[in-house]
């Protein structure tokens, strides 16, 4: 019997998807269909229906919270050959959006209809452990952002976020808020937890940006036991 073909988004992100029984591989293929979209593209909204599964074959897609008085949290990223948790749990829940995903970058994606999901969550284990495998790492992920934001302290987070975000200049371009919302607190708390870091030498602060000067001052402070 002549096997079937596989698509080669699906072989190339998501090898353990291409590895699916043949009718539930069929039901994929058939069914998912690719999008492209620019940077900055809301693709869902709080509040907003759950009509897709989401498989990102490239790019960013930032999922954040924001709440009433404006303050942002961001909860995580999806990047390529990864899904949305928040989607699954709608899907699987039939729930609206309780957060909004925005692409950070340009995105590619495969997107699969809600009642091709659910179909596929009961025709197919393979399908079935992939969902619930990466749903179960992403709660890890989330347990450990809730653990950070409600007793971590902010002169360490600040520094490995400091650390992880600078270019190979040693920069980082963006604005103190941007860095609050990475790290869930308010622009006030970073700005002077920045100004700090300055006084001791270990950065430039400049309009847009700022330098590292002392990563391993940073790495250092890093490090500590919280």
């Amino acid at each position: 019997m002549r096997r079937m073909t596989i698509p080669d988004w699906l072989v190339d992100g998501f090898p353990d998807l291409s590895r699916l029984e043949d009718e539930p591989m069929r039901l994929l293929a058939r069914s998912a269909r690719r999008i492209e979209v620019p940077a900055g593209t809301v693709l869902f909204s709080e509040g907003a229906e759950c009509s897709s599964y989401v498989l990102v074959l490239a790019g960013s897609i930032l999922v954040r919270k924001v709440s009433e008085n404006g303050r942002e949290i961001v909860l995580y990223r999806v990047e390529r050959g990864q899904s949305c948790v928040l989607t699954t749990s709608c899907l699987m829940t039939r729930a609206d959006y309780a957060a909004e995903g925005i692409a950070e970058t340009p995105v590619g994606a495969a997107v699969v209809p809600a009642a091709t999901f659910q179909t596929l969550l009961g025709l197919s284990a393979r399908f079935r452990d992939f969902v619930f495998s990466a749903y179960a790492t992403r709660i890890a992920d989330l347990l450990m952002l809730i653990e950070e934001v409600a007793f971590g302290r902010i002169d360490l987070r600040l520094a490995q976020a400091l650390l992880a975000q600078r270019d190979e200049r040693g920069e980082i371009r963006g604005t103190h808020q941007d860095l609050a919302v990475e790290l869930g607190t308010a622009r006030e708390v970073v700005s002077r937890q920045l100004k700090e870091f300055e006084r001791r030498g270990w950065l430039a602060l400049h309009r847009g940006r700022i330098e590292v000067l002392a990563p391993a001052a940073l790495a250092e402070m890093a490090r500590k036991e919280k």
